[in-house]
């Protein structure tokens, strides 16, 4: 009997595999950290065959560690790190390059180049994102002209392109399949979303071979089976989906205007616009939600480069915390954060700024500052930057939310969540699976091979674990005054240096 769903959930710090029942519990996690690689301020990289052992070593481990056999496992499903770019070679595998992450800045320059050029309109008309060097297209053209034998090769064919998703499945599928789904693509300012294709006039933009690019799938459909003897069995692989997406599949945020975020290494917020792209007037992006069923669902993307990440810098660079964990008992050390704004700009400003040349800043502090007000101003600015992405939505929207669906290793801090109950002035509902990264990339798998028979059958699997109502108190005035006044200061201050 197929009782379970298997889950890859490529983060971008370790790699997770989870098996989830019919009833969407978590039977078993395993989960291995890769190296972060800083070759220059500004630049992140991946080991890809690092990546690729610690996903193997997982999925094996998470099997032996709940005694299910590969036989048991229904479907495969992944999510992924989006925008993280990787060129390897066709005939070796081998990849060409590190991976060059989302966070990674180096190709600023190429994009205020396009942007001088006057293309940046043509880039969000077609793809709905704004032209920033967190996007895949950018970092590709990066690799590849730093050689032009590279080049030759690409042209040729015998250099591929993918996300994280793409090299995964290469290599579960012993290199015989390469594809993407539609989330990923249109993360990658080279796919048309309106189209559904590569795009041809973005493509030579950016001097990209069409030859080097994944066949793109839908997020949910039987796409190949794993290499026979990598497994006990062979599995079905029939979900794919970029990590935000698939945590808002796995929220069951299937109507418009349902809206979720992931508090994870960043915080993504995304709103469900239905079957009509809906174009933002306040820098969200708009992207594809999922495609299952032959039927494409827009939704509106707001992003934040750092708020878990900010907690590693606490904890790694200034050793305030020994673990991730400890920062909601030190925070509450202190009823408040003592005056302190703390504006984590540490890989650059994303939505609704879009500045890749912002560095973060701590104000506020005196005498008498202490470690848990920093601690504190560290979640007050992860539920700022929410609020404020949240509000350019409802702008776009036209509507006012009436909740918030939060998921995400942060969502499990619960200070943080009534911190950013009280600023939104809304419920903040944490489900009882926070998962829902992983849980999507299941229901994907689950629904294209049958092993859920509707989105309705899904939505009775998603349960509400806490909700956290707003409390008003002068202390949330007195956080979104300081913000408001402090991050104009600070703009200004980094746009005259």
């Amino acid at each position: 009997m197929s009782e379970y769903i298997l889950s890859i959930d490529a983060g971008t710090t370790s790699s997770r595999a989870i098996i989830f029942d019919k009833k969407g519990k978590t039977i078993g996690v395993s989960q291995h950290e890769f190296t972060q690689f800083f070759p220059k301020q500004g630049w992140v990289e991946h080991d890809a065959l690092e990546i690729w052992n610690t996903q193997l070593k997982a999925i094996k481990e998470v099997l032996q560690k709940t005694n299910i056999d590969a036989s048991q496992i229904n479907a495969l499903g992944i999510t992924n790190q989006r925008e993280t770019t990787l060129l390897w070679d066709r005939n070796t595998g081998i990849p060409v390059h590190k991976a060059i992450v989302w966070q990674d800045r180096r190709t600023a320059n190429i994009c205020n180049s396009i942007l001088k050029k006057g293309k940046a309109d043509l880039f969000y008309e077609k793809t709905g994102l704004i032209l920033d060097s967190y996007f895949s297209g950018t970092k590709i053209k990066w690799i590849l002209d730093q050689d032009s034998d590279l080049r030759k090769k690409a042209e040729n064919g015998e250099i591929i392109f993918g996300t994280i998703d793409s090299w995964l499945i290469w290599n579960l599928t012993g290199r015989k399949v390469h594809v993407t789904d539609v989330t990923n693509a249109s993360r990658t300012l080279l796919f048309n979303i309106h189209s559904l294709k590569w795009d041809s006039e973005l493509l030579e933009i950016l001097n990209i071979p069409k030859k080097i690019l994944p066949k793109i799938v839908s997020c949910s459909e039987k796409i190949a089976y794993t290499k026979k003897g990598l497994f006990e069995d062979k599995i079905l692989i029939s979900g794919i989906a970029g990590d935000q997406q698939a945590a808002l599949f796995g929220q069951m945020c299937i109507n418009p205007g349902d809206v979720k975020n992931t508090y994870g290494t960043g915080c993504f917020c995304i709103m469900n616009t239905g079957d009509k792209p809906v174009k933002s007037k306040n820098k969200m992006l708009t992207t594809i939600g999922y495609r299952i069923n032959n039927k494409t669902y827009y939704a509106l993307e707001g992003s934040v480069f750092v708020a878990g990440a900010a907690v590693q810098w606490l904890r790694d660079q200034l050793g305030i915390i020994s673990s991730a964990s400890e920062i909601e008992s030190l925070a509450k050390t202190v009823k408040n954060s003592g005056g302190v704004t703390f504006i984590p700009a540490l890989a650059g400003l994303a939505a609704p700024y879009w500045d890749p040349h912002a560095t973060g800043t701590i104000m506020g502090i005196t005498r008498g500052t202490q470690k848990g007000h920093i601690a504190r101003a560290t979640l007050e600015a992860i539920a700022m930057r929410t609020k404020e992405i949240i509000t350019a939505m409802e702008k776009d929207a036209k509507f006012k939310f009436k909740s918030l669906k939060v998921d995400g290793g942060a969502s499990n801090n619960s200070l943080l969540m009534q911190i950013q109950s009280n600023l939104l002035g809304v419920n903040v509902i944490r489900p009882k699976t926070t998962e829902t990264t992983a849980l999507g990339a299941a229901f994907f798998a689950g629904l294209a091979s049958g092993f859920w028979a509707s989105l309705e059958k899904l939505s009775s699997v998603w349960d509400i674990d806490t909700e956290f109502s707003p409390i008003e108190n002068e202390e949330t005035l007195s956080i979104i005054n300081n913000w408001e006044k402090r991050i104009l200061k600070m703009s200004n201050s980094q746009n005259h240096e």
